[in-house]
């Protein structure tokens, strides 16, 4: 079953991503060269339609060109 990603922008209750993580840093500039958008059409023939719920295809992604 195709999943979507629904986290909240503050992950943790003292934790602020947008402070941890610096202005120039190449993390924020991914989604300029990474286009993601017809990424879960064109990968929606390949999940099943029962189970349980996969994690997002563009954070799969993601993390894949970070790490």
């Amino acid at each position: 079953m195709m999943g979507t990603q629904t986290a909240p922008a503050q992950l943790f209750y003292d934790f602020d991503l947008e402070r941890h993580v610096p202005s120039g840093r190449m993390l924020r500039e991914i989604d300029r060269f990474l286009d993601v958008d017809g990424m879960r059409e064109a990968l929606r023939p390949f999940y099943s339609h029962m189970g349980r719920p996969s994690i997002d295809q563009k954070l799969i992604i993601r993390m894949l060109v970070i790490g």
